[in-house]
């Protein structure tokens, strides 16, 4: 029975979110899982350069996994993949920092048919035409959860609905005090995941991605991106090389490679300058001498996101080049 009644509860935003119209599951590892499951997937060609807790949420969903390198350039690896795939085979293909163009996976779309998309760093970049595609949240906005999940196969969410109000105490902590504060309960929520069973996305997520200024925070993430490559781009192996191209929209962060990147991020934590380590297992379990080993040690992800103007990229610029 409905409540009349008693306490104001978080206020219904009533909004519109940037994906709307597709499967809203609760992590993006749980989102690749179920969507693989469903489809059928036993074999699946698998990049070195993604997070671990998606290999462990497939081989715990029971999937082969036949790894594939990158090249330089972020693009798979081509004499890994095979010449066409088995009935119960897909392709999964991580969009790292944003590189691939949608006229790319449209292609890997039309050569292999079963493709799923990893668009975890480029949330604001619509699925290419006919392609499963995966976003997560959490790199993007100050949620706890929530990834979204698109197909044009007739599929079904999972039945268990997530429950977040449990997990939002570090986020609203740092809106009102610092990191620092919270850092402890941060990982503590991050290491709550492990294992997580695929789920609905929380209504507490789905309110607040409704509430939000999208156009807003794209152009910001895209003029902090701009600045920071301005002051940094003759220092970036990854700019030098030809390598890097810029995000169409939205980009997640501005990655530089340069040797020694463990040293620097430590230097810039001692400014209060929080550089992420993303695929840290993959600096030693990587191949030696690959691609994969040497972007996990020396790709610094510098933040570009929406809280921060460009004086704060200025800041960030001086501190790497110091």
């Amino acid at each position: 029975m409905k409540e009349i009644g008693g306490y104001l509860e978080f206020e219904n935003f009533g909004g519109r979110e940037y994906h709307p119209g597709c499967l809203k599951l609760n992590l993006g590892r749980c989102a690749a899982a179920w969507f693989l499951n469903q489809a059928g997937c036993r074999t699946l060609y698998y990049p070195w350069f993604i997070c671990a807790s998606v290999t462990d949420a497939l081989t715990a969903a029971g999937i082969h996994l036949k790894r594939y390198r990158i090249r330089p350039d972020f693009r798979p690896e081509e004499a890994d993949l095979p010449e066409a795939l088995g009935d119960d085979e897909w392709i999964f293909i991580n969009n790292a920092y944003g590189q691939l163009t949608n006229s790319e996976l449209a292609a890997y779309k039309q050569r292999f048919t079963r493709i799923l998309v990893d668009n975890t760093h480029a949330f604001f970049q619509k699925p290419a035409d006919g392609a499963a595609t995966l976003y997560s949240v959490r790199k993007f906005l100050g949620v706890t959860d929530g990834a979204y999940l698109y197909t044009d196969r007739d599929m079904d969410g999972p039945e268990e609905t997530d429950m977040s109000h449990g997990r939002f105490a570090h986020i609203l902590g740092r809106y009102e005090v610092d990191a620092g504060t919270f850092y402890q309960q941060m990982l503590a929520n991050a290491h709550s995941y492990e294992g997580a069973a695929p789920a609905k996305m929380s209504p507490l997520t789905e309110n607040i991605l409704g509430g939000l200024d999208y156009d807003r925070i794209a152009e910001r993430r895209m003029t902090n991106y701009l600045a920071l490559r301005e002051h940094l781009a003759n220092y970036n192996e990854l700019e030098m090389s030809g390598h890097l191209r810029i995000p169409d929209i939205g980009p997640f962060v501005y990655p530089m490679l340069v040797s020694g990147g463990a040293a620097l991020r430590k230097r810039l934590a001692a400014e209060k300058i929080f550089v992420p380590t993303y695929w840290s297992d993959l600096a030693e379990g990587a191949p030696s001498g690959s691609v994969e080993r040497r972007y996990a040690s020396d790709i610094l992800a510098l933040p570009c996101d929406q809280r921060y103007d460009e004086e704060d990229m200025r800041r960030v610029a001086q501190a790497v080049l110091a």
